[in-house]
């Protein structure tokens, strides 16, 4: 089963506020960077991307089947 998309903000003990995202792939991520630094009144000073940016999501295809007891 595929991961929930998850941001994980941690801070240090000198305030500093660092997020990853987890879950979230390709360019989306971006998406997340604006309302992080409204939500923090932040503003980005570095970004990386994570391995995530590389992956391509999973479908993850569910079949109900009716099985015959022997």
């Amino acid at each position: 089963m595929a991961e929930r998309p998850r941001i994980v903000i941690t801070v240090s003990s000198s305030g500093e506020v660092s997020a990853e995202t987890r879950d979230i792939f390709g360019d989306q991520c971006l998406d997340y960077v604006d309302v992080l630094e409204d939500l923090l009144a932040a503003r980005t000073l570095h970004s990386a991307f994570t391995a995530d940016h590389a992956r391509t999501p999973m479908a993850v295809r569910q079949e109900n089947r009716d099985v015959e007891r022997a």
